[in-house]
């Protein structure tokens, strides 16, 4: 067996607790999933009946751990927390069938998709990619794992966001425009999966601006909470 040199220190893994325990789910990548709520879709302009699924990618050194502090970003005045149901996989591979798709995945967390908002005006109407307006220091805070072998695969119940006591986002996870089952065998269409990728499944309406200083509770029917604040 080989052990490789490399030229730099070796970078840390990105990873997630798992809840209950001390062990840690090693992330590889994260998709997330655009405008999956028919609302959201709505409400940021388009009509959810003539569109596809997408995808974009956040960087796993985005992650913030539950009750942690995320810093307000530079370069935005409008900061916007997206609640979403994160999928976790145990195992990858290409072009999955929609009816084997639970079959890869090991469990599932609370997450906030931030985004600079008026970054991603400012690339949409340039029709340039949104790397800088979603994939950032602290732009995927995310809750602890929940293994999936202990809540089943949630596909129903509330999910919602609290900014500082006050209900801001609200729906129902039958709301998604495209279930997890049917995300996970199209995304595996564009690329070959692998354990430890996380997909983020979008966000329902409500979408607002944040604050320094603001408080942050979002929940999720059957998989639990995610809490914390804008330093």
């Amino acid at each position: 067996m080989t052990t490789e040199t490399y030229v730099i220190d070796q970078p840390e893994v990105a990873s997630l607790p798992v809840r209950g325990t001390e062990a840690r789910f090693p992330v590889h990548r994260i998709y997330c999933v655009g405008r999956n709520y028919a609302a959201h879709a709505v409400e940021m302009g388009h009509d959810p009946d003539k569109e596809p699924p997408f995808f974009f990618q956040k960087s796993p050194t985005c992650l913030v751990s539950d009750g942690k502090a995320i810093p307000y970003p530079t370069e935005t005045a409008d900061f916007h927390h997206e609640i979403e149901l994160v999928v976790a996989l145990s195992k990858g591979g290409r072009d999955i069938a929609t009816e084997d798709a639970l079959g890869h995945v090991w469990g599932y967390a609370v997450g906030l998709d931030m985004t600079r908002r008026d970054i991603q005006a400012e690339l949409k109407k340039a029709q340039r990619p949104w790397c800088t307006a979603k994939s950032f220091d602290g732009a995927a805070p995310c809750g602890a794992l929940v293994p999936a072998a202990e809540i089943g695969h949630p596909d129903r119940g509330a999910i919602w966001l609290d900014v500082n006591g006050e209900r801001r986002q609200e729906g129902a996870l039958e709301q998604m425009i495209w279930k997890v089952p049917e995300t996970i065998a199209l995304l595996s269409r564009f690329f070959e999966l692998r354990a430890g990728d996380l997909i983020m499944t979008g966000t329902p309406a409500g979408v607002g601006a944040l604050r320094p200083g603001d408080s942050v509770h979002g929940h999720v029917d059957g998989v639990g909470d995610l809490r914390l604040t804008v330093a």
